[in-house]
């Protein structure tokens, strides 16, 4: 029998939900179980109202639920706003001793976390408490939370790893004493696992640390700045350096010169500073400087949603800027793909000399996963055309393929010219139409090149399926698994999915349709972006648009309940 929970930590900025929640899908990973979990929080400091969720199994899963079996609540607007979506069956764990707590309606286990934990040594170890309290209800082992509270205070002292220590004991003991038998909650047996769990902000990071990434450059900007600090932290000992820039504009024009340089630049950003970077992204494509921005996709416009998830940069990547010049747009699938994928975006920038932007969003950004643990012997480093030292350097050599050899500022009897201004081959600032033509000819050369080395579509669900789903990024695994769900139903649909968006991979796309008579999309905005561009690229029209732009991501439940209406 398959074992499937979703468990959501709620209350205010500031209660230690991130940390109760972390704590406890560790421990379910420790034994052995699929995790996946997610976050909803407010721009906020303190307060407002956000949760943790995660979602454990014995089998792989890659999607939210919006049902709920185990609600911890931190506050009452906890119980308040998330009763309704508690199974039958499952419970709320709250602290009824607390003034102004009341729950009904569902199961109700009081557990009085505050005062736990000020017997165990300090009040606001609650949230260790309510952690132990449900790995209490699981009949977990109490020693696998120990060695993670060992792990994760063992840096504040003695003291301080006992007192969580005592606190996570009277939490468990609680549970396991006053449960009785009102809960079935049960662990399968414990099994080795050899994945680890992943944020998938992370993943990406190690993809350019693996790859090469040897300087960065941004500006603080939610959801891209865990980015930012994983590459600045774990890069120093490989010899990363960051730079904190003073505005977004300076932070591609910083990576611009280090690219310019030999050093391969990663400039994580958001919808908003993707915005700035836009003249600089016209200096890449005209002085052929290969960058990889990443850009964490927030609902917009303006300042929008900036701790919430949308899909609805797509259109504005492959477009941004004035005037013509080639780039890739990527958008990794999963956690797992964003480590190979950053790090391949890395080599296309090199390969062909241009900018290449990888799309996640909030969603996947913070998504953290049990997976393999990425496999660095997979990624080659290719840093593509090299002057061989022979001759008179030109930079913007015309060449037949359109990428000219690249050298160095320091190498022997090369001068590195380039310009912003329309240029010879040289280097050097013309203004003549015949040099002009050339020099832009060159540059679009490329882009059938870069057609290549875009990922091929994914096919899954019904292969023979006469109706397809589509969807690109980080909607993979929840099409994935209601494909999987309606399946099961008697309902088969195809299932197509693009991690590589620019240069539309159109024969592969239209390949992967083959014998499909209707096309659902799947897109996390509103007016379906990715279906305006198949559409533009292959005349392929959609006969049902699923989208959803509220900020929230897609559930199993929900993406189920729509496909069902738009498949009739």
């Amino acid at each position: 029998m398959t074992v499937d929970y979703n468990i959501r930590v709620a209350g205010e900025a500031g209660q230690g939900i991130q940390s109760v929640g972390g704590l406890i899908a560790k421990a379910f990973a420790g034994v052995g179980m699929e995790v996946f979990a997610h976050q909803d929080y407010m721009s906020r400091v303190r307060g407002g109202h956000n949760f943790f969720q995660m979602r454990v199994s014995d089998r792989p899963i890659a999607a939210a639920r919006g049902q709920v079996d185990i609600l911890i609540a931190l506050d009452q607007r906890s119980i308040d706003e998330h009763t309704a979506e508690v199974t039958d069956g499952g419970a709320i764990i709250y602290d009824g001793e607390k003034k102004g707590f009341s729950c009904e309606g569902v199961q109700c286990f009081s557990v009085p976390l505050e005062r736990l934990a000020k017997e165990a040594g300090n009040a606001v170890m609650a949230n260790t408490v309510a952690s132990a309290a449900v790995w209490g209800l699981f009949g977990g082992k109490l020693d696998i939370l120990f060695r993670l509270l060992d792990e994760t205070f063992a840096k504040k002292g003695d003291k301080v790893v006992a007192d969580n220590r005592n606190a996570a004991q009277v939490g468990y003991d609680y549970a396991r004493e006053n449960s009785g038998d009102r809960f079935t909650y049960s662990l399968p047996n414990e099994r080795q696992s050899t994945k680890i769990l992943l944020r998938g902000v992370y993943s990406a990071g190690l993809g350019a640390l693996a790859a090469g990434c040897r300087f960065a450059a941004a500006y603080p900007m939610t959801p891209s700045t865990p980015l930012s600090e994983f590459v600045a932290t774990r890069g120093e000992q490989l010899g990363l350096v960051f730079e904190q820039a003073e505005d977004e504009i300076a932070a591609l024009h910083m990576a611009l010169g280090a690219s310019y340089a030999g050093v391969r630049s990663l400039v994580p950003t958001s919808g908003g500073g993707f915005c700035l970077m836009v003249e600089g992204l016209g200096l890449a494509g005209a002085t052929e400087t290969p960058v990889v921005i990443m850009n964490g996709q927030r609902p917009g416009p303006s300042t929008g949603l900036p701790t919430r998830t949308e899909q609805g940069d797509l259109l504005f990547a492959i477009r941004a800027s004035h005037g013509e010049f080639p780039r890739a747009v990527l958008a990794p699938s999963s956690v797992e793909e964003s480590f190979y994928l950053m790090a391949h975006a890395f080599n296309v920038a090199d390969r062909y000399q241009i900018p290449v932007i990888v799309l996640m969003d909030q969603f996947l950004v913070d998504v953290y996963q049990t997976v393999d643990t990425p496999d660095e012997s997979k990624i080659t480093i290719d840093r593509g055309k090299l002057w061989d030292g022979t001759g008179e350097y030109k930079r913007h050599l015309l060449t037949e393929d359109g990428i000219s050899p690249r050298a160095f500022p320091g190498e022997r009897d090369a001068l590195v010219v380039t310009a912003g201004d329309e240029h010879d081959e040289f280097g050097h600032l013309v203004e003549a139409a015949e040099i002009r033509t050339r020099q832009t000819d060159k540059r679009l050369k490329k882009l059938s090149l870069v057609s290549n080395d875009i990922p091929e579509p994914k096919i899954f669900g019904g292969s023979d399926a006469p109706t397809a789903v589509v969807g690109w990024g980080s909607t993979f695994g929840p099409i994935n698994e209601t494909l999987e769900t309606l399946a099961a139903e008697g309902l088969s649909l195809r299932g197509v999915h693009l991690s590589g968006l620019w240069p539309f991979p159109r024969e592969r796309f239209e390949e992967a349709l083959t014998g499909v008579e209707r096309v659902i999309f799947v897109e996390n905005n509103a007016t379906g972006q990715l279906a305006q561009l198949a559409r533009s690229q292959t005349g392929i029209t959609s006969n049902v648009l699923v989208s959803k732009y509220d900020g929230r991501p897609f559930t199993v439940e929900w993406l189920a309940s729509e496909l069902r209406k738009a498949a009739e």
